[in-house]
């Protein structure tokens, strides 16, 4: 399966290409909204912040053009309109299938659609049925998405945890307090062939552990990360984006299971200090910063971004800085969400294998 084409929104700008320059740059936004307007929405079943993020990350793919009846649509959320919900008790607006319904009504496609919830690794699940619609023949193209907007149900929710950090965050940091909720969208056009970037491989486990907590010990997150990797050696690897959300146990767990496949050889990144987490979107987003990274000639990996004391009880992961020079062929992306799912995608720039 290969990304033909792809785009993101989020706080650092309106089009991946001013995203990618800020990531690379470790420029921090004094916030984690999308500021910038958005296009309207005239039908009220769909006029929700998520759907507007949709149209606005689709601009440049020129979707229209796709074949209707063979493009299938594939959606990564976890909050939809729940947000509007509140105020309007449509409960179109609560539903997870909202934004690839809507979608598919908007530009009129007449294939498979769906939306995909499995917290934070929906994005590369999305990436997953896309690729099985596409074996199946079921469709030739796909366009593959993840939005979520800023909501008090999942701000609420953190906090009520008492993960959500009121500083910026500061992943596998000894000061670390905690997430920082951010928002944006992501839209990928996927093919089984063309494009410079290939999905080479994903690895999706489950830990059946805690409904909230990953296992310390990262059984499954490493499992995971190994099932990505297939049959690529962990040191053809040239960067790793990591989930990095900066809580106590997640950072733990993804040391540990990053270090048990790579030791300290491979250099890392968390971009979530700058973007914030963006939820159902937070791996869309970093993907298509990976297929940036791919087809960058900078020879730079993404910094990261905290206050540089690194807490000594974790595995010792090499964390990229702004003086990491590394050609990128072969990335991977980690995701970890709520309930015990764990995801994991490779991605490599086609020219070179």
């Amino acid at each position: 399966m290969n990304i033909i084409k792809y785009n993101a929104i989020c706080n650092l700008g309106r089009n991946i290409e001013e995203i990618f320059r800020k990531a690379l740059n470790g420029e921090c936004e004094d916030t984690f909204c999308v500021d910038f307007e958005l296009p309207e929405i005239k039908d009220r079943d769909y006029d929700l912040r998520c759907n507007k993020l949709l149209l606005e990350v689709l601009k440049p793919l020129k979707v229209e053009e796709l074949d209707r009846e063979r493009t299938g649509i594939v959606v990564a959320t976890t909050n939809s309109g729940v947000e509007e919900y509140e105020i309007s008790k449509n409960p179109k607006h609560f539903q997870i299938g909202n934004p690839a319904e809507f979608l598919h009504k908007y530009f009129g496609f007449k294939n498979y659609y769906a939306s995909v919830s499995t917290a934070c690794s929906s994005g590369i699940k999305a990436f997953a049925i896309a690729r099985k619609l596409l074996d199946t023949n079921q469709c030739e193209t796909v366009i593959v998405a993840g939005v979520d907007p800023i909501s008090k149900v999942p701000l609420f929710g953190f906090d009520s945890l008492e993960i959500l950090s009121k500083e910026r965050s500061l992943p596998f940091s000894k000061n670390r307090k905690g997430i920082n909720i951010g928002e944006g969208a992501a839209a990928f056009i996927v093919k089984k062939d063309g494009g410079r970037i290939r999905v080479s491989e994903i690895g999706e486990t489950t830990d059946f552990y805690h409904s909230t907590t990953p296992d310390p010990d990262a059984v499954e997150a490493e499992s995971a990360i190994r099932l990505a990797l297939g049959d690529i050696n962990p040191e053809e690897v040239d960067y790793i984006n990591l989930h990095g959300t900066g809580t106590q146990a997640n950072d733990l767990m993804e040391a540990r299971a990053i270090f048990n496949v790579f030791g300290n050889k491979v250099p890392a990144s968390s971009i979530k200090p700058l973007t914030g987490h963006c939820l159902g979107a937070a791996a869309s987003i970093e993907i298509a910063l990976c297929c940036k990274l791919l087809e960058s000639e900078e020879g730079k990996v993404y910094p990261h971004i905290f206050d540089g004391e690194y807490d000594e009880t974790l595995p010792k992961i090499w964390l990229a800085d702004k003086t990491t020079e590394r050609k990128v062929s072969t990335c991977l992306s980690t995701s970890f969400g709520f309930g015990g799912t764990n995801c994991a995608i490779v991605l490599r720039r086609e020219d070179e294998f």
